[in-house]
């Protein structure tokens, strides 16, 4: 009962003081909707331009916005509204029902054998850094995002522990960093070319030019920090993209310049040349002088 108090911003309500409750969210779901859209984060502004929402605005459905610490705790005790149950969209498993089932398979399983080569390189070059790499079925604009496992604990919630972890003395560092799922974009540019750029062989590291290596790993970058995970190595992080910007700007050497040698400064240059007359003090008669209104 007290669910049918509770309040929310969603991504179809404007103004600070409108909000929407969940009966409310029910009754204006679409007609092929089976479950309840929500979105946990940290900023609603951020929210709206995250590539998780492409899908749903794709298809005009309502997310429901989370954005205070204890929603997380009430999706984990709580896990369904009216026999709709909650489906967050930063993690794994989203599925619409507005689609042709059997088209949907057939499309899926191309990408999945088109795409085999590069997610299998993948998943090798990154390791434990995912938990595994897959081909999206609902990314727009984005080449790749990273999911948290549809069990786990989300990117927000992970925040949110890292902040209390920090604020009891343990550094974000100490405690286990998030393990998520890599989603590629089958039909991104990006993805394409990565693919197109792959050597036959793959399975010898030596095969594989550091241009690509390093292409793969910032396109995990790029989609840790959109997914909202913390970059994993900042170290290495700084490192490639060292190696990036060396070979956009055709440098070859890191090597700093020689320190520029000023010329000196002449002491008395800035100072003008100015001689002060000679005056006569005894010649002049003050008496004379009309100094009225001078103060004298």
């Amino acid at each position: 009962k007290l669910q049918k108090l509770l309040l929310f911003k969603s991504s179809k309500t404007d103004g600070e003081d409108n909000f929407i409750s969940l009966q409310e969210y029910v009754d204006r779901m679409k007609d092929w909707q089976k479950e309840i859209y929500v979105f946990p984060g940290e900023s609603i502004a951020t929210m709206k331009e995250s590539a998780f929402m492409d899908a749903f605005n794709e298809r005009d459905a309502e997310v429901i916005y989370l954005t205070d610490a204890v929603d997380e705790y009430f999706l984990q005790n709580v896990r369904e509204f009216d026999g709709k149950k909650f489906r967050d969209i930063t993690k794994d498993g989203v599925k619409f029902s507005d689609e042709d089932e059997d088209m949907a398979k057939r499309r899926a399983k191309v990408y999945s054998d088109t795409f085999k080569p590069l997610t299998k390189f993948l998943k090798k070059l990154y390791g434990s850094d995912v938990s595994r790499v897959s081909i999206s079925k609902r990314l727009g604009r984005a080449p790749a995002i990273v999911s948290s496992n549809e069990w786990g604990n989300s990117a927000n919630m992970d925040r949110i522990m890292r902040a209390q972890a920090f604020a009891h003395g343990v550094a974000p560092g100490e405690n286990t960093m998030p393990v998520g799922i890599m989603e590629l974009n089958p039909r991104h540019p990006f993805i394409i070319n990565l693919l197109e750029s792959l050597p036959e062989d793959t399975e010898e590291e030596d095969n594989i030019p550091q241009s690509v290596k390093d292409t793969a790993w910032i396109l995990l970058d790029m989609a840790t920090m959109s997914g909202g995970f913390p970059i994993r190595d900042p170290k290495k992080y700084t490192a490639r993209m060292t190696r990036v910007l060396k070979s956009n700007l055709g440098i070859e050497s890191l090597k700093l310049a020689d320190e520029i040698e000023p010329p000196e400064l002449d002491e008395d240059a800035d100072e003008p040349d100015f001689d002060m007359p000679d005056f006569d003090m005894d010649g002049i008669d003050l008496d004379s002088m009309d100094l009225g209104g001078a103060g004298f």
